[in-house]
């Protein structure tokens, strides 16, 4: 892969949320401990210079306050970002068929959304070449926060499946509920 064209793809799964009595699932809010956790992503993506110049965010109430919390962390740095109805409840495949959507002039690309899609997501696109412990992570466990980052040398439109390369898996909590690796 040319460095140069390479774009990155981070795949966000909301922080841990609320079972509140009564609430329709697309309006669950974050969590105490969501709340707490979810500005640790910004702060992992800004670390690693995973910087989103794009992201697309479920219009779940858990998305939209993690995808919040995320952009307090980046600041200035943070896109406006987009809610698209199309990752909520979304399957793999569906998924995909939203990043197939995104402007080629998009180098690094956010997206927030929901298991068991996020997980099924990175699997099915994390080639060979992936780093062996990120997938392995990722395969075995994708909790709330869990964060994967792919490289991808193809406009968004071609991305298909087992053709980018699963760089990192992460798991950023709050101070004192440190879990995961940062590959």
């Amino acid at each position: 892969m040319s460095k140069h064209h390479v774009k990155r793809l981070a795949v966000l799964r909301h922080s841990k949320a609320a079972w509140p009595v009564g609430v329709p699932d697309v309006d669950r809010p974050l969590a105490e401990r969501g709340h707490a956790d979810a500005p640790e992503a910004g702060k992992w993506l800004l670390a690693n210079k995973v910087v989103p110049d794009f992201i697309l965010c479920s219009l779940a109430l858990r998305t939209r306050q993690t995808c919040t919390w995320v952009c307090g962390e980046l600041g200035d740095l943070a896109p406006t970002p987009k809610l698209e109805s199309g990752l909520y409840a979304a399957g793999a495949r569906r998924m995909l068929s939203v990043i197939n959507h995104v402007p080629d002039t998009v180098r690094t690309l956010l997206v927030i959304a929901h298991m068991p899609g996020v997980q099924d997501l990175v699997l099915d696109l994390a080639s060979r070449e992936s780093d062996q412990d990120a997938y392995m992570d990722a395969a075995s466990h994708f909790p709330t926060t869990g964060l994967a980052v792919l490289e991808v040398d193809k406009p968004w439109a071609e991305l298909d499946g087992q053709d980018a390369r699963l760089t990192h898996f992460a798991v950023p909590r709050a101070e004192g509920r440190k879990h995961g690796r940062g590959h």
